[in-house]
């Protein structure tokens, strides 16, 4: 198999490229001619290429993917240059922290990673961990913080301190598997303010190395609560246990394999494919269609591991889109009420000139209404790329047509089946209560004949080529080999929705039946010299993203930006 190589555009995006391209590029560096590049190339990629074989390369495969650049070109990146805007995407990144402060900062951390270092943390973790559940009581720390706002509002300041540590367990895993930590930086992921840390360097060493440096971000988050820990052996409050609690949240969560998560790189190290998602289609292939000219490439164990991740996660999200859209309703309704709730509790606090807590009130505003907004702007998205797919393809709009008409056929059908009424060819019978009194009738006097009821029953409803000649001048900086760069990327989950009804009491009255009611449910050829707009490398990683965390915990996913180049 052929490795991979990639290369980082000027925009950001990044585009992958087979091994004659990338030592094209390699070569291209805004001053040597097309006979020296190809000289250059035949060298180094060990077969003979002419010049025309070069301008070739470079105006028909390099220059429309926007990774070279003529001297006459207006822009670096043509506008019809194929880009990535994946569903799962990190938008508007900005720096936190530049790479030489990560660098400064991540020199006394690496120590952390030494094996050492890493038993006794996990130790002394287990022991506190085990006093917490066994002892102390878990569930009572948080409640002990819940009803004050001020206590909510630190628990919120140490789950954003978390955060960045977590990012800097990544970087500082980098560091110590002898690559280069890039920027620590955050964007918007699905709405959600979210933090990443560009380890790109990282696949150029083993894989061993880059497996640390996924764990480093839990490992870090268990040595940030191990120091809550400390803290609260010190001090004796109640909220720092509360934050350990809700840490493990966020360590579970980035765990999870099922989306880019950290666990989800962890699994791709493990198989040695950068892009499992990039893998659905090609498995699913092989699964469906028994063709398996897609995933040919992979070793048996990867194939093996790869398929059982798709498989299980198809069936998962597949899931999840369909509960999400069964429940949306509810889970408007419920979100519209609680913000309405939390805008009325920072109305009366600001009245009475409570700031502490029209503060907590506002950030729990703010925690409602962004699950909300992220799941209604997903699920615009999954719409919209629908909608795409069914216009190009006739078939697929009579699979949809017939899918929809099935699943209200069958909605019907269960709505019809679950109507509560009663059994057919029998008269509803129910007790007579008689008053005691004097004015009632005699034990002796004669009864009417059927049935007696004076009660209503109550019934509630369920709910381009360059010159020969020219100089070519480059900017590319070539990268080792390794997986696909990537950004990771975590924010809090999208909390789940529940109704509860209770059922209306019966009323018993003289001469009146009763009733049990049911309950409510609810490419132009070039010339002049060209010059690469990337940074090239062999399947790094762009990034990793953690976004800002909610009240329960935190979520991770994360996006890949790759197109393909092949020549």
């Amino acid at each position: 198999m052929e490795p991979v190589y990639t290369v980082r555009r000027s925009d950001g995006q990044v585009v992958e490229l087979s091994q004659l391209l990338y030592h094209v590029v390699c070569a291209v560096d805004g001053v040597r001619t097309t006979e020296q590049v190809a000289a250059r190339v035949s060298a180094s990629y060990g077969r003979e290429l002419a010049c025309e074989d070069v301008e070739f390369l470079i105006g028909e495969k390099l220059r429309p993917l926007g990774v070279t650049v003529l001297a006459g070109d207006a822009t670096a990146v043509p506008g019809d240059a194929p880009s990535s805007d994946l569903l799962l995407g990190l938008k508007g990144r900005s720096t936190l922290l530049p790479p030489r402060a990560v660098w400064a900062l991540t020199g006394p951390l690496t120590v952390l990673h030494s094996p050492f270092a890493v038993l006794l943390v996990l130790a002394a973790f287990a022991v506190a961990d085990g006093w917490l559940f066994f002892v102390h009581g878990a569930v009572s720390a948080l409640a002990d913080v819940m009803d004050q706002p001020g206590a909510l509002l630190a628990v919120f300041v140490l789950a954003v301190a978390s955060l960045v540590f977590h990012e800097l367990g990544h970087a500082s895993a980098c560091r110590y598997g002898g690559a280069r930590p890039g920027r620590i930086g955050f964007g918007i992921y699905l709405l959600w303010p979210s933090f990443f840390t560009d380890v790109t360097d990282i696949y150029r060493r083993p894989r061993a190395d880059r497996l640390r440096t996924d764990l480093g971000g839990v490992y870090f988050n268990v040595v940030f609560m191990l120091a809550l820990f400390a803290a609260y052996a010190a001090t004796g409050q109640p909220l720092l246990l509360a934050a350990v609690y809700l840490g493990h949240y966020e360590v579970l969560e980035q765990l999870i394999p099922v989306v880019r998560l950290d666990g989800y790189y962890i699994l791709a190290d493990l198989a040695g494919v950068p892009d499992l998602f990039g893998q659905m289609r090609p498995v699913m292939r092989s699964v469906l269609r028994r063709d398996p000219t897609g995933v040919s490439h992979l070793t048996r164990r990867s194939r093996l591991l790869v398929t059982a991740w798709v498989l299980v996660s198809t069936c998962l999200l597949i899931s999840q889109i369909a509960s999400t859209l069964y429940h949306l309703p509810g889970i408007i309704i419920q979100a519209v009420t609680a913000l309405a709730d939390q805008a009325r509790v920072i109305r009366g606090a600001t009245a009475s000139g409570d700031l502490l807590t029209a503060c907590g009130a506002a950030v729990r505003f703010v925690f409602l209404l962004l699950p909300l907004a992220a799941t209604l702007y997903l699920l615009l998205r999954l719409g919209k790329s629908l909608r795409r797919k069914l216009a190009a393809s006739s078939r697929a709009r009579n699979i949809a047509w017939a899918l929809t008409v099935g699943a209200a056929l069958g909605a019907v059908a269960a709505t019809t089946a679950l109507s509560p009424r009663s059994a057919p060819g029998r008269q509803q019978s129910d007790p007579v209560l008689h008053a005691s009194s004097p004015g009632g009738p005699a034990s002796g006097a004669p009864k009417p004949s059927g049935p007696t009821s004076s009660g209503s029953v109550h019934r509630h409803p369920v709910p381009g080529r360059p010159a020969r000649s020219s100089p070519v001048r480059s900017t590319a900086t070539p990268h080792g080999g390794g997986a696909s760069p990537h950004a990771r990327l975590s924010a809090p989950p999208v909390p789940s929705a529940s109704t509860v009804a209770s059922p209306v009491e019966p009323t018993a009255s003289a001469a009146s039946t009763m009733s049990q009611s049911p309950a409510a449910t609810t490419p132009p050829t070039p010339g002049g010299s060209v010059s690469p707009t990337a940074t090239t490398g062999r399947w790094g990683r762009r990034g990793r993203q953690h976004g800002s965390p909610g009240m329960p915990g935190n979520g991770s996913t994360s996006a890949r930006s790759g197109t393909s180049g092949q020549p």
